[in-house]
């Protein structure tokens, strides 16, 4: 006998067995991940990473070595530790084996991103005092070097400028922590006000 489907009744109630054994097989397949999820350990860090944690350095795709190592080594002052080739260099300040690298493997002959891309802003050199930051400004002085802007933030006074592929730099030292400006309940409240470079290089 067939239904008005045209359809045998057993293979109906055939098929809708099966539908009801898969999804019984779904729903307890997802009670078990879930009770697997309860007992796994929260992905969001319990503790603030270590106070001591830094960031190490910088690496840059450049369009040109020499005329990065110009720039960095002798206009700011890094001292070179170590060239792969002709195809990367490694520089630092103190001895330490790189602050920042320098590379042409993807780079070579290369342009800079156009406005509106995604990636570095800057990178920021953090001086130890503000007599050492006058000096740097003074360096970029003599080499005719234009700068993009200058701030005091309040807890840093900072130099910003591009290196010669067009990146981001930031030149800055930052004021005794006990002169952070704050608000009432003690949360910091930076600012962007405009730095008299006259006075800085007086300093």
């Amino acid at each position: 006998m067939t239904s008005n489907t045209g359809v045998e009744p057993g293979i109906i109630r055939t098929h809708r067995g099966e539908t009801g054994r898969v999804l019984a097989v779904v729903h307890w397949a997802i009670v078990v991940i879930l009770a697997l999820l309860r007992t796994m350990p929260n992905a969001a860090p319990r503790t603030p990473i270590h106070p001591e944690t830094r960031i190490g350095h910088v690496h840059l795709k450049v369009a040109d070595i020499e005329r990065s190592l110009a720039f960095y080594c002798g206009v700011l002052g890094f001292e070179l530790q170590q060239r792969f080739g002709t195809g990367a260099a490694f520089i630092s300040a103190g001895g330490y084996h790189h602050h920042i690298g320098l590379n042409t493997w993807e780079s070579l002959g290369g342009k800079p991103p156009p406005p509106g891309s995604t990636g570095l802003f800057h990178l920021a050199v953090l001086y130890p005092n503000r007599a050492e930051l006058a000096d740097a400004l003074a360096r970029l002085v003599a080499a005719k070097i234009p700068l993009d802007g200058a701030a005091d933030h309040g807890v840093s006074e900072a130099l910003y400028l591009r290196d010669p592929d067009g990146n981001g730099v930031e030149l800055y030292w930052d004021r005794p922590r006990s002169e952070w400006p704050t608000d009432a309940a003690g949360k910091l409240t930076m600012y962007s006000r405009t730095l008299d470079l006259q006075a800085l290089l007086a300093a």
